[in-house]
């Protein structure tokens, strides 16, 4: 019987294995790896992805810290974007959502397209910065897999992103973004950490001595500002 086209591209090519090309894999998870740049570059302003069109001077890096619908398209024809993306100066890799009450699977499955989908633009000579999001403390701890899997495929020592918009409304959200953002500056160390959104002390203030933070400010406040 004929696969249909459809399930062909859902069975087939869904995780685009076309894209690791080159890659090293972390862990027994095997977490597609984004490099540690050779220079620590701190972006001067960001864009969401589907707002870059609107970018005047191309000097943001490109976010993907919104709803995932709205870059769909650069998961599954990644190909398609290289020419529009590197009109910028880099790009944080995608904020793939890792919801609490995700079965574990689909946290690992989409942390793998947050790497490898860096990793792809990585190699075609991007400037890429790993985004790290974490869910639950399965993500973020050793409780019921032998490695912390929210922070496989990034290197040690580097420069990474964390978002805080729409993440840290409730206690319960700030309560686990916390303990998220302690395991995560004690297993990777990095040396810069970019914050989209809000930074509040009650989060970050104890850390301001580990690292050094650079807080971006998300685009509806920056829309907000502006009027």
């Amino acid at each position: 019987m004929k696969q249909s086209k459809v399930s062909k591209n859902l069975i087939d090519d869904g995780f685009r294995a076309d894209l690791a090309k080159n890659g090293i894999f972390d862990g027994s998870l095997e977490i597609i790896r984004i490099k540690r740049p050779m220079q620590l570059i701190i972006p001067e302003d960001t864009i969401p992805f589907s707002l870059m069109h609107r970018s005047e001077r191309h000097s943001e890096f490109v976010v993907f810290y919104e709803y995932d619908l709205r870059f769909a398209e650069v998961l599954t024809s990644t190909e398609q974007f290289l020419e529009d993306l590197k009109m910028f100066p880099g790009v944080i890799s995608p904020d793939c959502s890792v919801y609490r009450d995700m079965p574990l699977c689909l946290q690992i499955a989409n942390t793998y397209m947050n790497r490898l989908i860096g990793h792809y633009l990585q190699e075609q000579g991007l400037y890429v910065i790993p985004n790290i999001r974490w869910g639950d403390e399965r993500s973020y701890t050793t409780a019921v897999l032998p490695e912390k899997f929210a922070f496989l495929g990034v290197e040690k020592h580097s420069i990474v992103s964390v978002g805080t918009y729409g993440c840290i409304r409730s206690r319960t959200n700030r309560d686990y973004f916390k303990a998220g953002l302690d395991a995560m500056l004690e297993e990777l160390e990095p040396e810069v950490v970019i914050v989209y959104g809000s930074m509040p002390d009650s989060l970050f203030g104890e850390y301001r001595d580990v690292t050094t933070f650079v807080q971006m400010e998300d685009w509806i406040s920056k829309k907000r500002r502006h009027g």
